[in-house]
């Protein structure tokens, strides 16, 4: 069996991860590390008819984080604050937090 976490998230997180903060809705903000893009592309085929979207997206290794985030939480990514909008579980060991800009 692959060890997912540690042969290829870790490694992965190492080069390309940048530092975060974690907003819970509840708890102190936690420090954590991500892959951000800001232009990520999502195709959805709503009633058959493609429809692409674009927003930004942090990938993250899940045991690096003792409090998965959740929908509605807040991360801040360079400066800025996102607020999750899905977080997507691979079943690897890693999720993509799909996330708006906060206002």
């Amino acid at each position: 069996m692959i060890d997912w976490d540690s042969l290829v998230l870790g490694p992965l997180q190492g080069v390309f991860g940048e530092a975060v903060t974690h907003l819970p809705a509840t708890g102190d903000p936690q420090a954590g590390s991500g892959i951000f893009d800001e232009a990520y592309r999502e195709v959805d085929l709503a009633g058959g008819m493609a429809v692409t979207t674009e927003h930004p997206v942090l990938g993250i290794r899940i045991s690096d984080y003792p409090v998965l985030p959740v929908q509605g939480d807040q991360v801040i990514v360079h400066g800025m604050t996102f607020v999750i909008r899905e977080v997507q579980v691979d079943g690897h060991g890693a999720a993509k937090l799909l996330l708006n800009e906060a206002i």
